[in-house]
C-alpha cells in the first residue's frame, strides 16, 4: 500500500469511507427491515388467526347454548323420559318445529338430532340410515362418556345418519352433549348438532397471508377441518406443532420452504394454521430491498465519481510539482510552479518556488566564493611572489655574493630565495607546517637584517603538530602586520613570538607581539572586517596592509574550511597584539622537519 501512487491511495481511501459504510448501512437496513417485517407479519398473522378462532368459537358457543335450550325444553324432557305412548299427541311434531326454529335462526346449522336413552330420536333434518339403534353410535358413546360436557366430534365418519339435503361428511362438523337427569345424573339422551363447514371456510378463506398464503383449520386429532382447494401441503403432522398453544416454524416441503404460524383455541381445541411460502410471502421486503440497493448503487456511483475527482484535483498538481522537480534535478533551475491555489498544494508550490530561488542564490554565492577564493590566492601570489626570473636572479646574486666574500649579503639573498621558493610551492594550496614556518623564518631573517636590534623573534612548534599541513602563506601577512603596526611603532626593541600546538582537536597558531597595540575602536573595526571578510567588496577593494593581509588570510580559511575556523584578535593599546589562527587538523605525508634558528 505504501508503494502505490498517491492518486490510487486517495481513490481507495475515498471508496473505503464512502462506499463501504453505504454498503454496510444497506445490509444493516435490509437485515433490520427483514427482521421487523417478519416479526410484524408473524404478529399480524397471529392476530388474524386469533380473530378466526374467536369467530369459530362464537359459532361453537352458539351450538353449546342451543343444546342447553333444547335440554330445558319441557316437551324435549318429556320425549327423553316418557314412552311414545305416554307422550301427549303432537309432542314430537312440536319438538321438530322447535328444532326447525333453531335451523331457521342460525344458518350455520345443518341439522339437529335428539336421541333418548331408548334409541328413539327426533330431528328436523337428520334420520337414521338403518334400524340399528343410534345409542350404539360412537358419537353417542362419546357424549355419554363426557357426562353432559359439550363435545366437538369433528367431521362425521361412517355414522348411521344422513340428512334430507344430503350433506357430505366433509361438509359438516358434529357437536354433541349428553342430557343428564339433574337428580340421578343418569344420561337421558344426547343432543347432536351438525355445523356447516361453509361458515368455517367463510371465516378462514378471506385471510390472505402474503400473495399466496392461506389459513387451514385442524381439529384436536390433527384432522383437517378446513383446507383450501390447492394447498401447499395436504396434511400437517400434529407432531410439528410440538403441543404448544401457538408458535411458528419452517419446513421444507416438496422443494419449497414453507413458513407455518399456528394458534390453538382453548375452547374448541381447534388449531388455525397459517401457511405461506417464504420466497414470496412478504412483497414489501423485496420492495424495500430494491430501494436500499438502488440507494447504495447511487451512493457508490457518486462516491466513485467524487473520489476520482478529488484524487485527480489533489494528485494532478502534486504530479506537476514532481515533474518540475525532475526538471530541476536535471539542471533546469528556471522552471516554476504557476497556480492560484491557496490550499496545502498551492503552499507547497510556492515553497518549491522559494526553494529554487534560494538554491539559485546559494549556487551564485558558491560560484562567487570560489571565484573570490581563486582571486584571493592569485592576489596573494601577485602581492608576495615575483616572476620566476626574479627567483633565478636571486640565486645568481647569492652565488656572486659568496664569490666576493659578502656572506651577510648572501644570507639575506638566500633567505629571500627560500621565501619565494616556498611561496611558489609548485602551485600547491597546502604545505606542511614545517614549510610554512621555514617560510616565515626566512621572512623574519630578512626583516631582522633591516631592523637589526629593533626586531627580535622566536618560533615554537610542538612536536605533535610538525607533521600537519596548512594553507600556505598564512603567517607572512600577520607577521608583516605585527612588524609594521606593532614593533615599528613602539619605542625600543620589540619581540614577536610565533607558536603552533594542537588544542581541542584543532591546530592553533598564535602570533604575539609586544608592540604598540590597538585602541578599542581600532580593534572593533578590525574584528568587523574579519567578520565581513568574504564579501565581494572587502576582498576586491584595495585596503592598507593593516587590513588587507589579515582579511586575505581570513577569507581563504573561511572559504576553504568554513566556520568555526579562522582568525581572532586580542589587543590592548601599549601592551601588544595577539592573533590566533584556528586551523583544522590535516595530516599528509610526514616530512623531515627542519631546525629553525631563533632570530637575534
Amino acid at each position: 500500500m505504501n508503494n502505490l501512487p498517491i492518486r490510487y491511495k486517495l481513490i481507495t481511501h475515498f471508496l473505503l469511507i464512502s462506499i463501504l459504510p453505504s454498503i454496510g448501512l444497506g445490509l444493516l437496513i435490509s437485515w433490520t427491515v427483514d427482521r421487523i417485517i417478519e416479526r410484524q407479519v408473524a404478529d399480524n398473522t397471529l392476530q388474524l388467526i386469533s380473530k378466526v378462532n374467536k369467530t369459530l368459537e362464537s359459532y361453537v358457543d352458539n351450538m353449546q347454548n342451543i343444546t342447553y335450550f333444547i335440554a330445558f325444553n319441557p316437551e324435549v324432557k318429556q320425549f327423553l323420559t316418557e314412552q311414545e305412548a305416554e307422550r301427549e299427541a303432537g309432542t314430537d311434531y312440536n319438538i321438530r318445529q322447535f328444532l326447525q326454529g333453531f335451523s331457521n335462526l342460525h344458518s350455520e346449522i345443518a341439522g339437529i338430532l335428539v336421541v333418548n336413552s331408548r334409541g328413539d330420536y327426533i330431528s328436523n333434518e337428520l334420520y337414521a340410515r338403518t334400524d340399528q339403534p343410534l345409542t350404539e353410535e360412537y358419537w353417542y358413546k362419546d357424549a355419554v362418556d363426557k357426562k353432559g360436557i359439550f363435545t366437538i366430534i369433528g367431521q362425521p365418519v361412517g355414522r348411521n345418519l344422513t340428512s334430507h339435503i344430503y350433506y357430505k361428511d366433509n361438509e359438516v362438523v358434529t357437536v354433541v352433549r349428553a342430557i343428564l337427569d339433574p337428580d340421578t345424573q343418569q344420561v337421558q339422551g344426547v343432543v347432536l348438532i351438525d355445523l356447516k363447514i361453509r361458515v368455517i371456510a367463510e371465516a378462514a378463506k378471506d385471510v390472505r397471508l402474503g400473495k399466496t398464503g392461506y389459513l387451514t383449520i385442524m381439529d384436536d386429532r390433527g384432522e383437517m377441518i378446513y383446507s383450501p382447494s390447492e394447498p401447499y401441503i395436504t396434511n400437517i403432522p400434529k407432531e410439528w406443532l410440538d403441543e404448544n398453544p401457538s408458535g411458528s416454524f419452517s419446513k421444507q416441503v416438496e422443494g419449497r420452504k414453507l413458513q407455518f404460524l399456528f394458534r390453538t383455541s382453548s375452547f374448541t381445541n381447534w388449531t388455525a394454521v397459517g401457511v405461506f411460502s417464504t420466497e414470496g410471502s412478504v412483497f414489501e421486503v423485496q420492495e424495500i430491498r430494491f430501494y436500499v440497493i438502488s440507494f447504495v448503487f447511487f451512493v457508490c456511483l457518486l462516491g466513485s465519481a467524487a473520489s476520482l475527482y478529488l484524487s485527480h484535483s489533489i494528485s494532478r498538481p502534486i504530479g506537476q510539482l514532481m515533474s518540475f522537480m525532475d526538471k530541476a534535478e536535471s539542471g533546469d533551475m528556471t522552471v516554476r510552479y504557476w497556480g492560484s491555489r491557496t490550499d496545502e498544494v498551492g503552499q507547497l508550490g510556492r515553497s518549491y518556488n522559494n526553494m529554487l530561488t534560494q538554491v539559485n542564490k546559494l549556487i551564485s554565492l558558491t560560484e562567487l566564493q570560489e571565484r573570490q577564493k581563486r582571486e584571493a590566492e592569485l592576489k596573494s601570489l601577485q602581492a608576495h611572489i615575483k616572476p620566476h626570473f626574479l627567483y633565478n636572479t636571486l640565486d645568481t646574486i647569492h652565488w656572486m655574493a659568496r664569490k666576493k666574500g659578502a656572506d651577510d649579503v648572501a644570507e639575506v639573498v638566500d633567505a629571500l630565495s627560500r621565501l619565494f621558493r616556498i611561496g611558489l610551492s609548485k602551485g600547491n594550496d597546502m604545505i606542511t607546517i614545517i614549510d610554512e614556518f621555514e617560510h616565515i623564518h626566512s621572512y623574519l631573517k630578512i626583516q631582522h637584517t633591516r631592523y637589526r636590534d629593533k626586531l627580535n623573534y622566536s618560533v615554537q612548534i610542538a612536536e605533535s603538530v610538525q607533521e600537519l599541513s596548512v594553507l600556505k602563506l598564512l603567517l607572512q601577512p600577520i607577521v608583516e602586520n605585527a612588524i609594521y603596526h606593532g614593533i615599528k611603532e613602539r619605542r625600543g626593541p620589540g619581540h614577536i613570538l610565533i607558536s603552533a600546538e594542537e588544542q581541542d582537536g584543532n591546530l592553533v597558531i598564535r602570533v604575539e607581539d609586544d608592540g604598540k597595540g590597538m585602541s578599542e575602536e581600532q580593534l572593533k573595526l578590525l574584528r568587523r572586517k574579519l567578520a565581513d571578510s568574504i564579501t565581494e567588496d572587502e576582498v576586491n577593494e584595495e585596503k592598507d596592509s593593516s587590513g588587507y593581509g589579515i582579511m586575505n588570510v581570513q577569507a581563504r580559511i573561511n572559504l576553504t574550511f568554513g566556520d568555526p575556523y579562522g582568525l581572532s584578535i586580542e589587543s590592548e593599546l601599549g601592551q601588544g597584539t595577539t592573533v590566533t589562527i584556528v586551523h583544522p587538523i590535516i595530516r599528509m605525508d610526514k616530512r623531515q622537519s627542519i631546525d629553525l634558528e631563533e632570530g637575534k
